[in-house]
C-alpha cells in the first residue's frame, strides 16, 4: 500500500461517523461548514476549527454503539490548548488571562470572547433546551504540574457548572483523563499522581487512566491512536455508570484491521473490575479466558463467532484473591497472553 492510499484511508476511517452522534459547534467554522450554535453529526475535528483528534471523538462512538438506536449522544466541546484549569474559574479567569503572553494562546481565548468558561456556559445551556447533560468530561492538567491545588480548582468550576446549568451533581459526573502516561514518556507524568486526588474531593468524579494510550514524539500529545483509545475509556466508563457493559466500538470495520490484537487491560492494576480491548480482522470463532498464576482458568469471557472489528469486555474479579492473573485471547492459529494484577 503506497502511503498516499494509507493517508486517504486514514482520513476516510475517522470521517465516517453514526449520525446519532452529534456535536453542538462553538464556535463558526468556515472550513468546515459549520456555524455557532448549531447541531451536526460529529465528524471530526471537534474541539476547535482546525484541531485532530480529541478523547471527545471516540467517546461519542463508542457511547451510541452501545446504546438503543433510538438514543442520540451530543457534545458540547470548549477547547483552549495549552491553558491552565484557572482559565475556566470564572472569578477569577482575568487575572490569569494578564499572565498570558502567547499570541496564540490569546488567539484561541479570544475565539471564545475572551472568557470560555462562560462560553461553555452559554453552549451547555443551548444545548439543554434539545437534551438533557448526563456528564462532564475534562481532559486538562499538563499546564498545572506540580500544582497540588488542582483538584480544589477542578471542583470549583465543577460546582460552578452545576450551579449555573441547574444540574444535579448526585447524577451528573465528573470524569478527568490521564494526560500522557509515564509508560509512554509522559513529559507532565507527574501531574497524573494529582489527578488522581480528584475523588477524594468530588464525589461523583472518576479517573480516566492513560496507562498504554500511545503519544506522539513531543511526549506531550497523545497520538490518533492514544486519543481513540483515551475516548473509549471514558465512554466504557460512562456506560458503566449507566449499568451498560459496553461490547463494540462504532465504526471499527473502517480501521482496516489486518491482524489479530490483544490490548493491555485497563485500568492495571484494578479493584475489582478491568476492560480488555481485542480486535479481529476476519470473522473467527474467538476466545477469551482468565486464568489464575497457577495457570487454572477462572473466567471465560468471550467463547463465540465473532465479524471482524474491535471489541471490548469487562471483567469483574469480585470475589477473587489480589494477586496477578492472566488473560489469553485464541482466535485460529493466533494466541496472545497479557498479564493483569488484581489489587485489593
Amino acid at each position: 500500500m503506497d502511503s498516499q492510499t494509507w493517508r486517504v484511508r486514514e482520513q476516510f476511517k475517522h470521517k465516517t461517523v453514526d449520525s446519532r452522534f452529534q456535536v453542538i459547534e462553538a464556535t463558526d467554522c468556515s472550513n468546515l461548514g459549520r456555524t455557532k450554535g448549531v447541531w451536526y453529526t460529529a465528524t471530526p475535528p471537534l474541539c476547535r476549527c482546525y484541531s485532530g483528534l480529541s478523547p471527545a471523538d471516540y467517546f461519542g462512538r463508542t457511547m451510541v454503539a452501545n446504546l438503543p438506536s433510538n438514543t442520540k449522544v451530543g457534545v458540547v466541546n470548549v477547547s483552549v490548548a495549552g491553558c491552565k484549569i484557572e482559565l475556566f474559574d470564572k472569578n477569577n479567569y482575568q487575572a490569569y488571562v494578564s499572565t498570558i503572553t502567547e499570541s496564540w494562546l490569546l488567539n484561541i481565548i479570544n475565539a471564545y470572547g475572551g472568557n470560555p468558561y462562560a462560553y461553555l456556559v452559554q453552549m451547555a445551556k443551548l444545548a439543554q433546551k434539545d437534551d438533557v447533560i448526563k456528564g462532564i468530561l475534562l481532559h486538562q492538567g499538563e499546564s498545572n504540574v506540580g500544582d497540588n491545588a488542582w483538584p480544589s480548582k477542578v471542583k470549583g468550576v465543577y460546582d460552578n457548572l452545576i450551579n449555573d446549568l441547574g444540574l444535579n451533581p448526585d447524577s451528573v459526573a465528573l470524569l478527568a483523563g490521564e494526560v500522557v502516561n509515564a509508560d509512554q514518556g509522559g513529559a507532565c507524568a507527574s501531574v497524573n499522581s494529582i489527578i488522581a486526588k480528584l475523588p477524594q474531593t468530588i464525589p461523583n468524579s472518576y479517573v480516566i487512566s492513560s496507562s498504554g494510550c500511545t503519544d506522539t514524539t513531543d511526549n506531550l500529545h497523545f497520538n490518533s491512536a492514544g486519543y481513540r483509545e483515551l475516548g473509549k475509556r471514558y465512554a466504557t466508563k460512562m456506560l458503566s455508570l449507566f449499568g451498560i457493559e459496553p461490547t463494540v466500538v462504532q465504526g471499527t470495520e473502517l480501521f482496516w484491521i489486518d491482524s489479530y490484537q490483544l490490548g493491555q487491560n485497563y485500568p492495571n492494576p484494578f479493584n475489582p473490575v478491568t476492560t480488555i480491548s481485542f480486535s479481529v480482522p476476519t470473522q473467527s470463532f474467538v476466545s477469551l479466558k482468565v486464568f489464575d498464576a497457577l495457570g487454572r482458568e477462572v473466567s471465560i469471557l468471550v467463547s463465540e463467532q465473532l465479524s471482524a472489528g474491535t471489541y471490548l469486555r469487562q471483567w469483574d474479579a469480585a470475589g477473587l484473591s489480589s494477586g496477578v492473573y492472566f488473560y489469553r485471547l485464541q482466535a485460529g492459529s493466533f494466541i496472545d497472553t497479557k498479564k493483569l494484577i488484581l489489587v485489593r
